[in-house]
């Protein structure tokens, strides 16, 4: 397969693996697929997501340096909800303070946006009927 149209995995760079862990535990109701001392592979959907502790991930990107988390998002990754008030009540209860949202968007989506404890921004979107 030569093609570049299959995403198999997200590595995020966090601070602390063990609060970011627990964050997507609760928030994501995801179980590792495989863990160790410096990473914590879950899987969304059919993509996996890999914590790496920010120390590992400069041998990933060299020769380039990995931003740190205090220089603010640089990406945003969104989940289709089907309603997203009832998602960020549930986020709420887990503790989650919310960017942004909702807010009808122009472009025809209901969307909310909170950050991971390492500061990847996520958006919660559902499709605003016409």
């Amino acid at each position: 397969m030569n093609s570049l149209n299959n995403l198999e995995c997200v590595t995020l760079f966090v601070d602390d693996l063990a609060r970011t862990r627990a964050f997507y535990e609760a928030v994501f109701d995801a179980r590792p697929i495989y863990s160790d001392a410096v990473c914590s592979v879950i899987g969304l959907g059919g993509v996996m997501v890999n914590l790496l502790q920010a120390t590992e991930a400069p041998q990933l990107v060299e020769p380039m340096v990995p931003a740190a988390s205090s220089a603010g998002p640089r990406m945003l990754m969104t989940i289709r909800v089907a309603d997203v008030d009832e998602a960020c009540a549930k986020l709420r209860q887990n503790g989650v303070d919310l960017v942004n949202g909702p807010i009808d968007r122009p472009w025809g989506r209901r969307t909310a946006a909170f950050a991971d404890p390492s500061g990847h921004m996520w958006e919660i979107a559902q499709e605003i009927r016409s």
